[in-house]
């Protein structure tokens, strides 16, 4: 049985989802701290974006199946992969954005949300 997100670090989440990200190749990286913000859901956004829809649903699927390997944890919900446009998956502490480049740009989650300290990560070739 799978435990429940908020069983593990926070850290340890972000930094296993990152490396989901990086194994497909996922776009402009970043996490963001929301724990000093004081009104997010969440510790942590984790913020990326794929080139096609393919690709979008490609980079939730791999966090998916990083997460479940590494930490034997599964999202408490996904959501978006229909239109895979913008997926979210949710981890109770730590929410994962992975968005099209022109829904990135849109909703500028990083100008919202990137009060309390973000974290750019190395896009991988």
């Amino acid at each position: 049985m799978a435990k429940k997100s908020n069983d593990t670090p926070v850290e340890a989440l972000v930094a296993v989802i990152v490396k989901g990200l990086q194994e497909k190749k996922g776009l402009d990286i970043c996490s963001l701290d929301l724990r000093k913000t004081g009104s997010a859901m969440a510790d942590f956004f984790v913020l990326c974006h794929g080139g096609s829809a393919r690709q979008v649903d490609a980079l939730a699927d791999s966090v998916e199946e990083e997460v479940r390997k590494a930490l034997a944890e599964k999202p408490r919900h996904r959501e978006g992969s229909d239109e895979a446009e913008w997926v979210l998956l949710d981890y109770v502490n730590v929410v994962v954005h992975v968005f099209s480049e022109e829904k990135r740009q849109f909703y500028r989650l990083e100008e919202l949300w990137g009060d309390g300290g973000i974290t750019r990560y190395e896009n991988v070739n």
